[in-house]
């Protein structure tokens, strides 16, 4: 922060306007806050949704399901919508519930500090420096593209980029191309560009389970019904969530019972790929659900194709225009796509965070993620995570969790103030040590039944350390329950203390039982 420089006071600056951060934004407004301010690195709304503009890019949550619940669309042009159509959803958002004099665009959040005298962040941004009493995280998991570090890719003539940084201005007809990774980008990349290049080789690490996608295109007819009587959409969106929620026990109590979703995985590939060795290379040796099932009618007959190439092994070295596998598998190509992933147990961001004792959130972490009820971390006094430690789900909707977070944001505003002004000055809250090693205790000991721990794969729900943190081993109904008020119980409250005090001595604690 640059010193004499003006620097904004805001209630509440939120950082990202994806889905968490526009939900946040609304929800404060909702809750007659409107000193806010929301900081996107960006020049438009849409988080994921604006980066990921990639061929064939698609939702694999149903449309109905994948919205807020505070505004319904009842004009999803189709049962799974693509990018386009979620941006332009967003957008509308922004405009509805007017979020638009709150956005700071290429606003990019460079540092934040705690200041335990003032009792307030400082956040420095590219443009403009701010302070807020309190900070919203909302980066979303998926929004630092991961690209891995593989030697002699500085020697590729070609063009070489990630699935989330498309290049629109490079033309693909003719070309000899290399997809890296199989996941859920790759998978919609694959069939969406494989007829117009001359050679296709897909560099396949781990193959994926695959289901079919029963995408259709949602009649005039629903639509209009949906417009007329709202009810029958909050209906049909009821059952989609109850269909996946009766599903969750599958994936975190009984994961024996998923073998019979893999015949039927094993039967959609056998409809299209007859290559017995092909068939062979893509069938997965985990327990499906151990990684992210992926969604697909298209994918494996775009694999059968003769101009395509399945390389079963990793991208191992890059020498010139020649690209080798780690089981020593070359092939040729004039671009390298990326679809391998983002830096989601390492975010960014927790090295830019730094909290009281002037430790950073990525020192904090540095044995794992962890924060209270997935929104708050020990000694970073009113920071809130939207998208947090283990908030990820495996088989449904993330706008349900995100409605979760806001929901607790919102009480935890409520508490703040409360506090606060029993206390006749500035406070804040810290989540308590116990509190967060108490909440995450029962989290792992939930995951070790799972499929994610048990399936026999590594995804990238694991950290470096095997650890799944990233997702919630249970229903959406029960991280509902279990952020539906907060427990001051869990907090230590710090209050300003005497202004002479030196900085490490000008705040108190006090512990709310």
């Amino acid at each position: 922060m640059v010193v004499g420089q003006h620097v904004r006071h805001v209630r509440v600056a939120v950082i990202g306007s994806g889905f968490g951060g526009l939900g946040a934004a609304v929800r404060l407004r909702r809750e007659g806050i409107t000193d806010f301010v929301v900081l996107e690195r960006a020049g438009s709304v849409g988080g994921t949704w604006r980066d990921n503009a990639y061929p064939g890019c698609a939702c694999d949550v149903p449309s109905h399901l994948y919205s807020f619940s505070f505004a319904p669309e009842p004009d999803w042009p189709r049962t799974f919508s693509g990018q386009p159509y979620i941006r332009a959803y967003l957008e509308r958002i922004a405009d509805t519930f007017g979020v638009r004099p709150h956005l700071r665009f290429h606003h990019e959040v460079e540092k934040v500090r705690w200041d335990g005298e003032a009792l307030r962040w400082e956040v420095t941004t590219s443009r403009a420096d701010f302070t807020a009493d309190v900070v919203v995280s909302a980066g979303g998991a998926l929004s630092d593209p991961q690209v891995p570090d593989v030697p002699g890719l500085d020697t590729f003539p070609g063009e070489v980029f990630h699935s989330a940084r498309w290049d629109h201005g490079l033309e693909l007809r003719g070309k000899r191309v290399a997809v890296i990774g199989t996941g859920a980008s790759a998978i919609q990349i694959v069939p969406a560009i494989q007829p117009e290049v001359e050679r296709l080789t897909v560099f396949q690490r781990t193959p994926p389970w695959v289901m079919p996608r029963t995408d259709r295109a949602i009649s005039w007819v629903e639509r209009r019904l949906h417009r007329a009587f709202p009810a029958t959409g909050a209906l049909r969106r009821q059952f989609l969530w109850g269909v996946r929620e009766l599903q969750v026990g599958a994936f975190t109590k009984r994961p024996e019972l998923l073998g019979g979703v893999e015949l039927l995985a094993k039967a959609n590939m056998a409809r299209s790929v007859k290559d017995p060795a092909l068939r062979a290379a893509l069938t997965p040796s985990y327990r499906i659900g151990c990684k992210r099932i992926l969604l697909s009618s298209t994918y494996y007959p775009a694999l059968a194709r003769p101009n395509v190439d399945v390389v079963a092994s990793g991208l191992a070295e890059v020498r010139g225009s020649t690209l080798i596998a780690a089981d020593g598998t070359e092939a040729e190509a004039d671009v390298i796509i990326f679809g391998t992933g983002f830096h989601v147990t390492d975010v960014p961001i927790a090295e830019r965070v730094v909290g009281a004792g002037g430790v950073t959130l990525a020192e904090a972490w540095k044995n794992g993620m962890e924060g209270l009820r997935g929104t708050t971390a020990a000694g970073f006094p009113n920071w809130m995570m939207i998208t947090g430690p283990n908030t990820g789900l495996g088989n449904s909707s993330m706008i349900l969790m995100i409605e979760a977070q806001l929901n607790y944001l919102a009480d935890y505003l409520r508490q703040l103030g409360q506090v606060g002004g029993l206390g006749g000055g500035r406070a804040a809250l810290d989540a308590r040590v116990f509190a967060v090693g108490a909440w995450n205790r029962r989290v792992q000991e939930r995951m070790t039944r799972t499929v994610w721990n048990t399936g026999g794969c590594t995804s990238w729900y694991l950290d470096a350390n095997g650890r799944n943190t990233t997702i919630w081993p249970g229903t959406t109904r029960e991280f509902r329950r279990e952020t539906r008020a907060v427990d001051l119980a869990e907090y230590d409250v710090i209050r300003a203390g005497d202004g002479g005090a030196a900085p490490q001595q000008a705040a108190t604690k006090e512990t709310v039982r």
